[in-house]
C-alpha cells in the first residue's frame, strides 16, 4: 500500500514532537464507547477492538492528508531516529503516527497499565514478542493490525527492506498506534540466562514504542 501523503511545513527534519501536537484533540468516541460502563479488571472502557478501530481510521485519516500539518517538511522523513507526532489526544486515549528507520528497535518494553493497537500504513515492522519461554518473531506487512493486552511485553523494529514489499530504503515505514489509557510509564527488559525476563528499569513517559530520539 503505497503512502500518497503531501507533506505540510510544520515540522523540522529531525524533529520529534509536531509544534502544537499536545493541542490536538481527538474526534468524539462514539456513543456506544461513551455509555459503556469500565470493567473492573480494566482502566480502560475501550477494548483492544476500539483501539484497532481508531488506529485504522487514523491510518485512512493519513493516507486523506488530514494530518499534512503535522507532517516532516518537504516530505524529508528523518533517516537516522525514528519519528513521531500526536495525531489525537484526550483523557482516554491517544494516537500516534510513527516513522522507522533501520537498526533502531525499541528494546524489549511493555505499555505499563496501557492497552495499545497498532496498524500499519506503509513498510513493514517486525516484532519480538515474548511469550513467557522465548521471543516470537511475526513481521506486520502494510495493512496489518495488531492489538497488545496488558502485561505484552515485545521489541519493534523497521523490517528488512525485502519483507516490506515494494520501495526502497528512503521510502517510509510508517504505523498509527492507539493507547488507552494515554501511556505515562514503560517498563524494559532483558532476558536471563535462565530463560526469563528480568526488568532492568520503568521509565515515566508519554512518547510511544520506548523513547523516540
Amino acid at each position: 500500500m503505497p503512502v500518497a501523503v503531501s507533506t505540510g511545513s510544520a515540522l523540522a527534519p529531525g524533529s520529534v514532537l509536531a509544534p502544537g501536537a499536545d493541542r490536538v484533540r481527538s474526534r468524539p468516541l462514539p456513543s456506544d464507547i461513551v455509555d459503556r460502563p469500565v470493567a473492573s479488571a480494566l482502566p480502560t472502557r475501550l477494548r483492544p477492538a476500539d483501539l484497532l478501530r481508531l488506529t485504522d481510521e487514523g491510518a485512512e485519516d493519513v493516507l486523506a492528508g488530514r494530518y499534512d500539518h503535522l507532517l516532516p517538511t518537504g516530505g524529508a522523513w528523518p533517516a537516522a531516529n525514528r519519528w513521531a507526532t500526536r495525531l489525537q489526544a484526550d483523557d482516554e486515549v491517544d494516537v500516534w503516527l510513527i516513522s522507522w528507520v533501520p537498526d533502531k528497535s525499541t528494546e524489549l518494553h511493555d505499555h505499563a497499565g496501557s492497552l495499545g493497537a497498532l496498524t500499519v500504513l506503509s513498510g513493514a515492522l517486525s516484532e519480538f514478542r515474548w511469550n513467557g519461554r522465548e521471543l516470537r518473531q511475526r513481521t506486520l506487512s502494510a495493512g496489518d493490525q495488531a492489538s497488545f493486552p496488558l502485561g505484552w511485553v515485545h521489541d519493534v523494529v523497521r523490517a528488512p527492506d525485502h519483507l516490506a514489499g515494494p520501495g526502497g530504503p528512503q521510502d517510509p515505514t510508517l504505523s498509527v498506534h492507539a493507547y488507552s489509557p494515554p501511556l505515562t510509564a514503560m517498563s524494559y527488559y532483558e532476558i536471563t540466562g535462565h530463560g526469563s525476563l528480568r526488568r532492568t528499569r520503568t521509565v515515566l513517559t508519554d512518547e510511544p514504542e520506548g523513547d523516540v530520539k
